[in-house]
C-alpha cells in the first residue's frame, strides 16, 4: 500500500520518529505485510503484532533513533524469539524528522547507495499504488500515495457521525462535514474533517470540487432535494442520497419536472448501504464505507438500499 504521508507527517511534529513497516512475511506471521507502527522516544503508535517482535522491533527503532537512519531487519517467529508464529517477518525502519521528510524518496536503499539500480527502478515504476511496500537487496520500494478522494458527508445526525468515525481514520479521503448549525454536530471532531456550518447547505454546492463524491443524508427532506438538484447542476464524481425507494421516486419524478433527465438522475444512487447489515446507523455506515473502498472515485455508490 502507499506510503501513509498524512500520518507521518504529523508523527514528526512530535520530534524524531521511527516508522517500523513490514515489508515481508513468510509462513505464519501475526501481521501482513505492508502494517507500520510509529516508535519514539517516549511513545508507539500501531502495532506490527505485538509479543517479542514488537519489543524487539521497538528496542531496535528506539536505537536507530539515535545512532541511524535505516535499517533492514528478518526476525525469524520461532522459539528463539519466543513467538510459536512459526513463520518470519522482514521489516524495515526508518527515522523521520520534520526537515527530512518533504524530501522523501519513494525508492531506498538501506546502505545510502546511490543511484538506483535498473531493476530496482523499473520493479518501482510497476508498484501500483495498492500494492504493499517491497525490499529487495535492501532497497526499499513504495508508493506514492494516490489521488486523495473528496468526500462531503451532509448531515451530522446519527448516521453522519457513524460514517464520519468509520471513514475518519482512512487515508484516502479529505472528508468535509455540512450540516445547518453547531449544535448539530458531537462536541468533538476528528482530526482531519473539516466541520462547515451553512444555514443553507446546497448553496455549499458550488464550492465542492467537480470530482468530489458525496453522501446526503440530512435530518430534511427539502434540504437533501436541493442538495440533488444543486449536486446535478454542478457536476459531481459519485453521489448517494440516504432514504427509501418511496422517497427516490419521489425525488426522481421533481428532478425531471424541473429539467433533468433520467440518465442523469441515476448517477445518484437511493437508497445508499447495504440492507443484509440492517438500518442501524453503524451498520448503515459500514456497508456505505465499503462499498465507497471498494470503487474506484469515478464509479457511483451501489444502489443497496436503507430506509
Amino acid at each position: 500500500m502507499a506510503i501513509d504521508l498524512d500520518t507521518l507527517t504529523k508523527a514528526t511534529e512530535r520530534g524524531p520518529v521511527a516508522r517500523v513497516v513490514i515489508t515481508r512475511v513468510a509462513g505464519s506471521t501475526p501481521r501482513e505485510a505492508g502494517t507500520a507502527m510509529y516508535v519514539w522516544a517516549d511513545k508507539t503508535q500501531g502495532t506490527i503484532g505485538g509479543g517479542r517482535l514488537e519489543f524487539d522491533a521497538i528496542a531496535r527503532a528506539r536505537d536507530l533513533l539515535v545512532h541511524g537512519t535505516i535499517a533492514e531487519h528478518v526476525y525469524p517467529l520461532g522459539p528463539r524469539l519466543g513467538q510459536c508464529c512459526g513463520g518470519s517477518v522482514t521489516t524495515m525502519t526508518e527515522v523521520f524528522t520534520a526537515q527530512t521528510l518533504p524530501n522523501l524518496p519513494y525508492v531506498r536503499s538501506v546502505s545510502g547507495a546511490a543511484p538506483i539500480p535498473p531493476r530496482i527502478a523499473q520493479k518501482a515504476t510497476r508498484l501500483q499504488p495498492t500494492e504493499r511496500p517491497i525490499s529487495i537487496d535492501h532497497w526499499l520500494i513504495e508508493t506514492a500515495p494516490p489521488a486523495v478522494r473528496n468526500l462531503w458527508v451532509w448531515g451530522a445526525g446519527h448516521v453522519g457521525r457513524a460514517l464520519i468515525n468509520t471513514l475518519a481514520p482512512l487515508p484516502d479521503f479529505k472528508i468535509h462535514w455540512v450540516d445547518i448549525s453547531a449544535d448539530r454536530f458531537p462536541d468533538h471532531i476528528t482530526d482531519g474533517v473539516m466541520q462547515i456550518i451553512a444555514a443553507d447547505p446546497a448553496r455549499m454546492v458550488a464550492n465542492c470540487p467537480r470530482d468530489a463524491e458525496h453522501i446526503i443524508l440530512t435530518h430534511d427532506h427539502d434540504i437533501d432535494f436541493a442538495l440533488c438538484h444543486g449536486l446535478l447542476h454542478h457536476g459531481f464524481d459519485a453521489a448517494g442520497l440516504i432514504g427509501s425507494a418511496t422517497k427516490w421516486a419521489r425525488f426522481t419524478n421533481r428532478l425531471m419536472q424541473l429539467g433533468h433527465d433520467r440518465q442523469s438522475i441515476s448517477r445518484i444512487a437511493c437508497p445508499i448501504g447495504d440492507p443484509n447489515l440492517g438500518k442501524h446507523p453503524q451498520a448503515i455506515a459500514l456497508g456505505v464505507g465499503a462499498a465507497l473502498l471498494a470503487q474506484n472515485a469515478t464509479t457511483t455508490t451501489p444502489k443497496t438500499g436503507t430506509a
